[in-house]
């Protein structure tokens, strides 16, 4: 693509950025087949290729966002399935996060959407609000039919989503987790902001699990939210400084007893952190710190993949449709790992039709886009019960969350199977199961 910017512009490093990604792009279109928006609506302008010529030419006239270009790029889900299709090798992730934060700048929302963006950034990464919204929530979650039939769909979205039980008490940073027998490794372990409120469960299986094979696992001191749900709202100086602080929490483990990776159980969280690098590269106080962090991070799939567990067999025979969430697949580029180690422990591992498309969660997007978000979910969910399995696994809470809304079908974090078939506990949305392991 022909690019026209400015000596003047180029000069902005993350101008400079997004013209080479521009430049990239050829206009072949195959984007457009496993594009999840335009697979539901059909209008070039929802995109990824549309999306690029309306960043376009907002970048290089300069000029403020429009709110035709608002609304096409809050419907892009950063499900990163483009950068998956695309022959040229576009970068689109960070070509978008430049346009949300360029909006964000420059466009004046509408008064109840500037709103609900700000209630979200300021909750959701902070477990003690999130924690006391979930209980809203969970009183008002009868009430969700009522708000969608007079139109409050964003507030019936969140109600629908609010769990069905209490959330769990405060998670504690700071805390080493001493390994079984010899120590084969140090870990650092983050506990983010949403899951120790949803779904606790899912760090305590992946500590069990590693303290069981050798590894010890620190939550760092200080730790909070990894700037992920902030970043993809545009919200960049927020993104920046929850960015700053993990990296300062992390570098002190390196630097003191050493750690041979950090582990993310939330595939969002992980494409974000592993992008520290880029995301603070202009910083000279951070830049070295961010890449170094960056480097030694993984979801935790990639990490048990390479310990070299033994084999075992299920402790029940149960059938997996194995959701790949969008961050890990198309952000991360970790495909195989999870479903092998599945497969390793006994289990029938089925992927799922259309596996590329997004479930509709995608951080905060079923909260500010709850239409298409449904959408998406009812296609995913057809997509899974045509499996008929026993169970869906997948490896980001958000997706277990959106999923679990439209099937009743178990939906539980591949880390828990793992756990459960190397001799922790079952996972508890399985225990409607159990039967079948006396079978």
């Amino acid at each position: 693509m022909q690019t026209n910017f400015t000596l003047a512009q180029l000069a902005d490093p993350q101008v400079a950025v997004s013209e080479k990604i521009l430049r990239a792009c050829v206009h072949c279109g195959f984007c457009t087949a496993t594009c999840p928006t335009y697979v539901l609506l059909g209008d070039e302008l929802d995109s990824p290729r549309g999306r690029i010529y309306l960043i376009k030419e907002m970048l290089e006239q300069d000029r403020p966002a429009t709110r035709e270009v608002a609304k096409h790029i809050d419907r892009c889900l950063s499900c990163l399935s483009c950068m998956t299709t695309c022959p040229s090798g576009v970068h689109y992730m960070h070509l978008v996060d430049h346009a949300r934060d360029h909006i964000e700048k420059t466009y004046k929302r509408p008064l109840a959407d500037r709103f609900m963006r700000g209630l979200l950034a300021k909750v959701l990464p902070n477990p003690s609000l999130f924690r006391l919204a979930v209980v809203a929530g969970w009183l008002g979650k009868p009430f969700a039919p009522v708000l969608r039939a007079v139109g409050l769909t964003r507030l019936a979205a969140m109600l629908k989503l609010s769990p069905a039980k209490l959330p769990a008490p405060p998670a504690e940073t700071g805390k080493v987790f001493p390994a079984q027998g010899p120590r084969r490794g140090r870990v650092a372990l983050l506990a983010g902001c949403i899951n120790p409120v949803l779904s606790p469960s899912i760090n305590d299986a992946a500590i069990r699990v590693l303290n069981r094979n050798g590894i010890e696992v620190v939550v760092a001191a200080g730790e909070a939210c990894c700037g992920s749900l902030s970043h993809h709202m545009g919200r960049e100086d927020e993104a920046l400084a929850f960015a700053r602080n993990d990296v300062d929490a992390w570098t002190r483990e390196i630097d003191g007893e050493g750690l041979d990776a950090i582990l993310i159980t939330v595939s969002g969280c992980g494409t974000t952190v592993k992008d520290y690098g880029f995301m603070l590269r202009t910083d000279s106080a951070y830049a070295e710190k961010a890449k170094r962090v960056s480097a030694l991070t993984k979801d935790v799939s990639e990490y048990l993949s390479t310990l070299n567990l033994p084999a075992a067999e299920a402790p029940a025979p149960l059938t997996i449709a194995y959701h790949s969430a969008c961050s890990l697949q198309h952000g991360q580029k970790v495909v195989r790992e999870p479903k092998d180690l599945l497969c390793k422990f006994g289990f029938i591992v089925k992927d799922v039709p259309e596996g590329h498309l997004c479930c509709g969660s995608a951080g905060t997007y079923n909260l500010l886009q709850p239409t298409l978000a449904d959408q998406l979910r009812d296609r995913k969910v057809a997509n899974i019960e045509r499996l008929q399995p026993d169970v869906i696994a997948a490896g980001n809470i958000g997706c277990i969350t959106q999923i679990a809304t439209g099937t009743a079908i178990p939906v539980v974090h591949t880390v828990e199977l793992i756990d459960w078939a190397t001799g922790g506990p079952m996972p508890e949305p399985l225990r409607k199961l159990e039967a079948l392991t006396s079978a």
